[in-house]
């Protein structure tokens, strides 16, 4: 019997600490080796002397150390599938109008999110955060090439104050 208990003790910090929800900011999807490639909100740096088109930036790569993990992180919605009431696929970018207005982030600052049981679409026209699992994938898409997946399962309203 005691060695039962004991090794509850010893296997209930690991159960504790596997199902801990990280909160992520942007900054967080970035290598730390790579983060001076980019700017506090985690853009690369842009050479305004060049005076070619601005097409997404392949550059930085991902945190492999994050697979698996479940997270948290707020971002703005790109839909891509869903109907006129509830949105089951979509880019989560870290700025308003990535992707549509201006050139994609680099593929570690997009987030490719699968939500099956589908987000209210009037929930998503401000910042939100998203919750769900977090996989290191890359995902090509028309829009932008993704460099996380995440299987979303909350959607809650955002509050800068973390």
């Amino acid at each position: 019997m005691k060695l039962v208990v004991i090794l509850l003790y010893c296997w209930l910090p690991f159960v504790a600490s596997a199902q801990e929800t990280l909160t992520l900011d942007w900054i967080d999807l970035i290598p730390k080796k790579e983060r001076q490639l980019f700017d506090q909100q985690g853009m690369p740096f842009v050479d305004h002397e060049n005076n070619q088109a601005a097409l997404q930036k392949r550059m930085g790569s991902v945190r492999p150390e994050l697979d698996g993990s479940t997270v948290r992180i707020p971002g703005f919605v790109i839909p891509l599938e869903g109907d006129e009431n509830t949105i089951t696929e979509f880019l989560l970018v870290p700025y308003f109008g990535a992707c549509i207005h201006v050139p994609p982030p680099p593929p570690n600052q997009i987030v490719y999110v699968k939500f099956p049981k589908g987000a209210p679409v009037q929930q998503l026209w401000d910042v939100v955060y998203v919750v769900g699992k977090l996989n290191v994938q890359t995902i090509e898409h028309e829009l932008a090439e993704t460099g996380y997946l995440l299987q979303g399962t909350l959607i809650e309203e955002y509050d800068d104050a973390g």
